[in-house]
């Protein structure tokens, strides 16, 4: 049973990445990837047509039986509008929701390795079965000592030789679609992607990142964060304080004001770290936010911030110049808004290519442009929010591109698009505008970058 005791010294690291890992990794994803592929042909997985819905299908099962980082990768591009069919996006989308849980002899082992022997000891009960199951890990219930409820957030083994591995087959399958498109060259998002799933691998960065943010709620009663638990948690092991909600979704027929708070909460949980900070709570997946309150009441009174695994920390002159494009959008500023998309990392800009960015670039920031109440897209289904203008952007950039897309625009996008389709789910209606000037109070690129050294210097966050 000893042997079962986590290892401190990182060269005896059974996990570390290593060569052994990755074949066998690269071996498992090749024959998920051929499966699917063999009966409909690689070419039909980006093309449309009758037979895209099975595609989809076949490439889901592949993936989730899978687990780990290109399924992961694979629920990043479907939430990135007309990069692929919808058959495939709907598909790809049900990944992070459905994924099948390891069952109870691999938790057994894996905590043993994480907290020893004698793990369960350590609580006053932990439940079996898994709450919830992800692409890099699953989640169980359980109680602490103290009689605190707990999310135990368990790692899948073997994922930091996944990413490498994944990593590189995902590059062909990027390499693919870049040759069948070409209006748009997705490398840089490789680069990005991978740097966020080594990131996410690492729980104890996790947990300091979840405290950051319940510092930088602390006192309100209306957001809240799980609190981590230190002595019950490794770097493949994050405890937490469980946060007792309900999901997004669940609030869709409520009345208009319980809708209307809901997403201001969310709005603010979202912007006010990143004017403030510059960062951004990367995950716009809906089972990362949940709604509690006191019995009698709406069941909305506070929002639960979850998943502190996919957190952007932006540096300040991109966050600057996000402001500096909406600014230009606002007064029709021309040399404003280049020099925005300058500071973002796009090259060899024109004014065709500027007129192209500006079609997506008043799409995300239209709502805020607008000073009145409204929806963030009237008339827009949420799994269609932001297809009709990326089409355009994808059709005229066939003719004027291609361009790149800067790495640290990945995930701003991402998030964006999942919030917007957040609040398109609730039917929300606020004045955007007002709620972002609101967040914009004493910006200034100096004091955010003054303030967002501070902060990770304190977090101890890189």
């Amino acid at each position: 049973m000893a042997d079962d005791a986590p290892s401190k010294d990182p060269a005896k690291d059974p996990e570390r990445d290593r060569l052994s890992g990755r074949l066998t990794r690269f071996a498992k994803v090749g024959a998920g990837l051929s499966g699917a592929a063999v009966s409909y042909g690689a070419n039909s997985l980006f093309a449309g047509g009758g037979a895209d819905a099975r595609n989809a299908k076949a490439l889901r099962a592949a993936l989730g039986g899978l687990k780990g980082p290109l399924m992961k990768a694979a629920q990043m591009f479907a939430t990135v509008p007309d990069l692929l069919p919808p058959e495939f996006a709907a598909e790809l989308a049900e990944l992070q929701t459905n994924a099948p849980a390891m069952g109870w002899p691999f938790v057994r082992r894996r905590m043993a390795a994480e907290l020893g022997p004698e793990w369960q000891g350590r609580f006053q009960s932990f439940e079996h079965e898994a709450a919830a199951a992800a692409s890099l890990g699953q989640v169980h219930r359980a109680v602490a000592p103290d009689g605190r409820a707990l999310a135990v957030k368990l790692q899948y083994p073997d994922m930091q030789s996944a990413v490498e591995s994944d990593l590189g087959q995902l590059r062909g399958l990027i390499g693919l679609f870049k040759r069948m498109d070409g209006s748009i060259d997705p490398s840089e998002m490789i680069v990005e992607i991978g740097d966020r799933l080594r990131e996410e691998l690492d729980y104890e960065r996790e947990a300091r990142l979840m405290a950051l943010y319940g510092g930088f709620f602390s006192g309100r009663a209306d957001i809240q964060v799980p609190q981590p638990v230190p002595s019950l948690s490794t770097k493949r092991l994050l405890s937490m304080t469980w946060l007792e909600g309900r999901g997004l979704l669940t609030f869709k027929d409520a009345p208009q004001d319980t809708r209307d708070r809901i997403a201001a909460l969310l709005f603010e949980a979202w912007w006010s770290p990143m004017t403030k900070l510059g960062i951004i709570h990367g995950d716009p997946h809906l089972g990362n936010y949940t709604f509690g309150g006191p019995e009698g009441g709406d069941g909305a009174a506070h929002l639960n911030l979850l998943d502190f695994g996919c957190i952007r920390i932006f540096p300040p002159h991109f966050v600057a110049g996000v402001v500096r494009l909406y600014r230009g959008l606002l007064n029709d500023d021309r040399a404003e808004q280049v020099e925005a998309y300058r500071s973002w990392g796009f090259a060899n800009l024109n004014d065709d290519l500027v007129d192209v960015l500006n079609v997506w670039a008043r799409f995300i920031y239209g709502p805020l442009l607008d000073d009145r109440v409204r929806t963030v897209a009237d008339d827009v289904p949420p799994g269609e929010y932001g297809r009709r203008e990326a089409f355009k952007v994808r059709k005229a950039l066939k003719e004027k591109g291609p361009i790149t897309i800067p790495r640290e625009f990945v995930f701003m996008d991402r998030a964006a698009i999942g919030l917007g389709a957040a609040f398109l789910h609730l039917g929300a209606r606020h004045n955007w505008r007002a709620l972002f000037e609101k967040s914009l109070e004493g910006f200034s690129e100096d004091g955010l970058a003054q303030r967002q050294a501070a902060v990770l210097a304190a977090a101890g966050v890189a």
